[in-house]
């Protein structure tokens, strides 16, 4: 389940950074995360560049977009297909662990200025908040 969360995660940022315009989403470049609280925990700036910290799946993790590079701490995605309805994006992505390419399929909500919401219906009904961290 974790592993899916992961993966689940990262298709959201590839997705929306490729599509950003057609979704009324700003610039969407940066750092990601469950919990604001924990954005100095889970990212560091090295070299001017956003990076992980060691450890940073501990501390609720996150996503890094930039450009249209998105790194997870453990996937990698490219969105195949999506439909957006006007309300909510549907997303069908391929994700890579480093071991094995699978397909993904999410939906993403926009609920305010620098938060979104992941929701997926299988293998089991989840919905996630994230937020940007300021970094």
């Amino acid at each position: 389940m974790e592993s899916f969360m992961r993966t689940f995660n990262a298709v959201l940022f590839v997705f929306l950074v490729a599509q950003a315009a057609s979704t009324q989403a700003a610039d969407l470049s940066g750092a990601w995360t469950i919990d604001a609280s924990a954005c100095n925990q889970v990212f560091t700036k090295e070299n001017n560049k956003l990076a992980f910290r060691k450890d940073a799946d501990l501390n609720a993790g996150g996503l890094i977009v930039q450009g249209k590079q998105i790194t997870g701490t453990f996937q990698k995605c490219t969105v195949k297909s999506l439909h957006d309805d006007g309300q909510n994006i549907r997303v069908i992505a391929a994700c890579s662990d480093g071991v094995a390419i699978s397909d993904v399929s999410f939906d993403i909500t926009l609920s305010g200025e620098n938060k979104i919401i992941l929701s997926s219906k299988a293998p089991v009904p989840i919905e996630t908040p994230y937020v940007r961290c300021s970094m």
